[in-house]
This record gives C-alpha cells, sequence and structure tokens, in this order.
C-alpha cells in the first residue's frame, strides 16, 4: 500500500510507517504517535507529513489526522507523568531507563528543562525532540495536576504535529517523488539507531558479564 497510495516506491521504516497510515488512516497515526511517545524510535516527523500527504488526497480530513494524532501523544504522555507522580524521580528514572535506547542522559535533560521553564516546559518540550518524550516524568514527581499537564501536553503536541502535517499537506502531489529518498532517511535512520545502541552499551559497559 506504500505504493498505491500515492506515497511513491516507499522501502524500510519509512515503507512501513507508509503501509500503516494508508491502511488504518486516522487510528495509526493515533496510535504511532502513542509509541514514539514512549518508546521513541518511530519518529513524529516520519509519520505525520505522510498523514498530511493523504488529507490532502481527500482520503481523510487534515483535522481529523490532527486530532488523532494530539489524542495519541497526549494519552500516551500519561505514561511517564503517573509514573513519576506514583514512584518520584529516581524510581520511575530506575524503571524507565531499562526501556531498550533509552538514555538516562536525556531524562535528567528533560528534568533540567522543567526546572528551567517550570509547568511551560510542557508546552514548549512538545516541541523538542527527546525532551517531548520525558518532560512528562518531572511533571509528574512535582505533582502537576492531570488537567493541566494535558492541556498543555495537548496545546504542544497540536503545534508539533500541525507543523508537520502542514508540511505534508502542502507536498500534495509532489510526494509520489519522496519515495525515491526513502532509502537514504532508511540509511541515516540506521546510522542513527546504530549510534543510540552503541552509546547504549558503551554506558553500561561496567554491566556486561565479561567486565565482572
Amino acid at each position: 500500500m506504500a505504493q498505491g497510495s500515492g506515497g511513491g516506491d516507499f522501502s524500510g521504516l519509512t515503507g512501513w510507517v507508509v503501509d500503516v497510515i494508508a491502511a488504518s488512516g486516522p487510528l495509526g497515526v493515533m496510535l504511532l504517535l502513542a509509541l514514539d511517545n514512549v518508546l521513541p524510535v518511530v519518529p513524529s516527523e516520519v509519520v505525520l507529513p505522510f498523514a498530511g500527504y493523504l488529507a490532502s488526497q481527500g482520503d481523510t480530513g487534515l483535522v481529523v489526522m490532527l486530532l488523532a494524532g494530539t489524542f495519541g501523544s497526549t494519552a500516551s504522555a500519561y505514561v511517564y507523568y503517573e509514573l513519576g507522580r506514583r514512584l518520584g524521580h529516581d524510581r520511575a528514572s530506575a524503571v524507565i531507563v531499562k526501556i531498550p535506547l533509552t538514555d538516562h542522559d536525556d531524562i535528567e535533560r528533560a528534568g533540567a528543562w522543567f526546572d528551567r521553564h517550570g509547568s511551560s516546559a510542557v508546552l514548549l518540550g512538545r516541541c523538542v525532540p527527546f525532551v517531548r518524550s520525558f518532560v512528562s516524568l518531572p511533571a509528574g514527581t512535582e505533582g502537576m495536576g492531570r488537567v493541566r499537564f494535558g492541556l498543555l501536553t495537548a496545546a504542544g503536541s497540536g503545534i508539533w504535529n500541525a507543523l508537520w502535517l502542514g508540511i505534508g499537506y502542502a507536498i500534495g502531489s509532489n510526494w509520489q517523488q519522496a519515495g525515491s529518498y526513502s532509502s537514504w532517511f532508511n540509511a541515516a535512520f540506521g546510522v542513527a539507531l546504530a549510534g543510540m545502541l552503541a552509546t547504549y552499551v558503551w554506558k553500561r559497559r561496567d554491566r556486561l558479564p565479561w567486565r565482572r
């Protein structure tokens, strides 16, 4: 369906994302963005432009795509928020860093961001990669109200999602040419993933069995 939907000849991760969105529409966008928020492996910067393209073709309205994506981003943000609220910073961080490719430094960076900007960090942080996922944790540990957290998260996510949806919508019929670049994106993603894995293993080198 990555080809039949008018999205060009996509392959690899890009092709899989395109297939999911082409097959599931707004539901696929919602689920992919929810996954990105908890386990940042499928970036929203890939999901949203193609969703915007589908909206430009009349398959689904742009507003529906925006609402679905924002709901997915906001609902899944409560995972780390509730962990922080119930377990506290140290215990919640210890749980989160066990998730593959999750870096303790990213969690601390999000905490520092929250310390500098206060509650507005939730709104602003939704537009900053990596901080976007983990800023929910200090919001929970600091006891920010659930309604306030949800409103700020929805607002920030809505801005971010609208930007990338708009890019895909503006590309319109020219999206057919984007498939020729999917191999470049997949290669770049592979390099980034390899770098994340290498960093993850290096920071935990003292825990490896052969180092004991």
